[in-house]
């Protein structure tokens, strides 16, 4: 039996190993199954209008043109730093919407190619940062937590290293 093959095995047998257990230690599985759904639909709510609120605010930024405007802008920053400029929308919007990043990534690769450094530093960059807003607006959502503090200057800081990381990587092991 080859790896691949044993792994087909492995989640039945966790799920008969865990019933097992739960039936030696007598705990109502399906009780603390409805219970745990229960819990997770009052996090949903919770955490539903903060979601909303970004997903909006992320597609308001990219339909009124500032993306466009703040990517000129910031186009000799980025030279400098060692970023190609093509990748702004990535550096944008990454923070703010995984998926939006994806698909910007997506249009990069097809209209430089996936090999080209721009698709590489792309492919990178979508690798080595977080989508920052996205993840504090949920697990903050889900604790309750209101003020953020020092967590998103913090993590943004984080992102424009991976972004300035990713570009240097992909020129040490690839160059231009």
């Amino acid at each position: 039996m080859s790896a691949v093959e044993a792994t087909v095995f492995i989640v039945p047998c966790l799920l008969a190993g865990l019933a097992a257990y739960a039936l030696c230690k007598k705990v109502d599985v399906y009780g603390a199954l409805t219970a745990g759904a229960a819990e997770g639909l009052t996090v949903v709510l919770r955490i539903l209008p903060a979601l909303i609120a970004l997903l909006t605010a992320v597609y308001m930024f990219r339909a009124s043109g500032a993306m466009d405007a703040l990517t000129a802008l910031l186009s000799p920053v980025l030279r400098w730093l060692g970023i190609p400029p093509e990748t702004a929308a990535i550096l944008l919007i990454r923070p703010l919407s995984g998926s939006g990043a994806l698909a910007a990534a997506g249009e990069l690769m097809s209209h430089h190619g996936p090999d080209s450094y721009v698709g590489r530093v792309a492919a990178v960059m979508m690798g080595s940062t977080e989508t920052t807003f996205y993840t504090v607006a949920v697990y903050f959502g889900a604790a309750g937590i209101r003020r953020s503090r020092y967590t998103i200057p913090a993590a943004l800081a984080a992102d424009l290293t991976g972004f300035a990381a990713a570009a240097l990587t992909v020129r040490l092991f690839f160059g231009m």
